[in-house]
């Protein structure tokens, strides 16, 4: 019933937003006589702001067009390499011949994004960091809502099975990175492979702030997945798509709950952020408005994870901590990381890192036992929040150059 009373509230304050939006342009465009009357830029950026707190955010496009190669730019081409009911493969293409992108001899490297709230363009600055060296491919998990219950349902398991998928679609000469919640499954799928003698295995694997072991330095979503029951996840955010949806009746956690629970962690900080926004548009400082309007229109676009998806993850990496104690079965076959021996290990934390909490991440070190020490590293970047490890210009700067030189030395 609460999504439906959410999809009630939103259809109601759709026309109001489109109001809003229409009234701030009113008082500043330059050709409206509105613009030039006392107290229009107060009146326009009060506008905005009411826009931009209540308007529905859409998935935004990962618009790279281009990068440099060897100091040369190159066209970027977004392509889909597979499709999957609840995933897209892409490949982010350069635009060149055959030839010249052999003769680059670029290492080929899968991307898995997070299936935790946000779209995988929140890697986008990522993307951005490998292309000039690399050869990107992404996971691009899809909307559960946009699913039809006839694809049936998508569990932990399944996320394992779709990065295996890709990983044996892309060998030989691979190289995995993954990024926050999919560390854990990433690192299941590489044993499960291991374990089975799989001959597509990926050169290396780069594990960036994940909960390998949550159980280590706890941090606020940690407390909050142990401190309640498993059943208060299944009765409290669990709710059936609406019926204006493809994915109608398919059970999730909605995007609108996890966003409120993202807010909920820094409220304050959000709500500075606003004030500072409006204070810009008052001043007429543009860059620093649109680099407000940029951050909060991927921050504010969520999407809905399957219910199925979410509570296994809850009950196997924070409740039960099935990876680190190794009890986790994934088609009745025991996940083995000490199986792993030939794929080289990379571990990335930040040090203020407040959702991956020290230590969790390098955990995969404790683990990996069969992986020879000269063949594991580590990094953890000084001043670095969870998303500084990949995005901004700490990752530019800190991280991606790490990653780069791991990458080359086993390609």
């Amino acid at each position: 019933m609460l999504y439906q009373l959410h999809e009630m509230q939103r259809s109601f304050l759709t026309p109001l937003m489109h109001w809003a939006d229409a009234s701030s342009k009113l008082f500043s465009h330059p050709v409206s006589p509105f613009a030039h009357t006392p107290f229009s830029q107060r009146i326009a950026a009060g506008y905005e702001l009411m826009y931009r707190l209540g308007k529905e955010y859409t998935k935004p496009a990962f618009g790279i067009d281009s990068t440099l190669v060897n100091g040369e730019k190159v066209g970027i081409m977004e392509r889909t390499v597979v499709t999957k009911p609840f995933c897209k493969l892409l490949h982010f293409k350069k635009d060149l011949n055959d030839r010249k992108i052999e003769a680059l001899k670029q290492p080929k490297v899968l991307l898995v994004a997070p299936l935790s709230g946000h779209h995988a363009t929140l890697l986008r600055d990522t993307v951005r960091g490998l292309l000039p060296d690399h050869d990107v491919y992404i996971t691009d998990w899809t909307d559960a809502r946009m699913v039809p219950l006839s694809e049936g349902p998508f569990h932990l398991d399944d996320y394992i099975y779709y990065v295996q998928d890709f990983m044996r679609l892309l060998a030989p000469n691979l190289h995995v990175i993954s990024v926050c919640q999919p560390t854990v499954p990433v690192l299941a799928a590489i044993s499960l492979m291991a374990t089975n003698n799989d001959p597509k295995l990926p050169k290396t694997m780069t594990m960036m702030g994940g909960p390998i072991d949550p159980r280590k330095s706890p941090t606020a979503v940690n407390d909050l997945a142990v401190e309640k029951p498993f059943s208060w996840f299944e009765n409290t955010v669990i709710y059936s798509v609406p019926g204006n949806y493809p994915g109608f009746g398919r059970k999730v956690y909605p995007g609108f709950l996890q966003h409120a629970g993202f807010i909920a962690m820094n409220p304050g900080r959000h709500a500075q952020s606003h004030r500072e926004f409006y204070q810009h548009l008052i001043r007429g400082d543009d860059s620093s408005a649109e680099s407000h309007r940029q951050f909060y229109d991927e921050y504010n676009a969520v999407l809905d994870m399957p219910a199925e998806y979410y509570l296994d993850t809850i009950k196997t990496v924070f409740q039960e901590h099935r990876l680190p104690k190794g009890t986790w079965k994934v088609g009745g076959q025991l996940v083995r990381p000490q199986d792993i021996k030939t794929v080289a290990l990379f571990t990335v934390e930040g040090e203020l890192d407040d959702i991956s909490g020290a230590g969790q991440t390098q955990a995969a070190h404790e683990l990996c036992t069969g992986i020879p020490a000269d063949m594991q590293y580590d990094f953890v970047a000084p001043k670095c929040g969870h998303y500084g490890i990949f995005s901004g210009r700490r990752w530019r700067e800190q991280v991606a150059p790490k990653i780069g030189e791991f990458i080359k030395k086993y390609s």
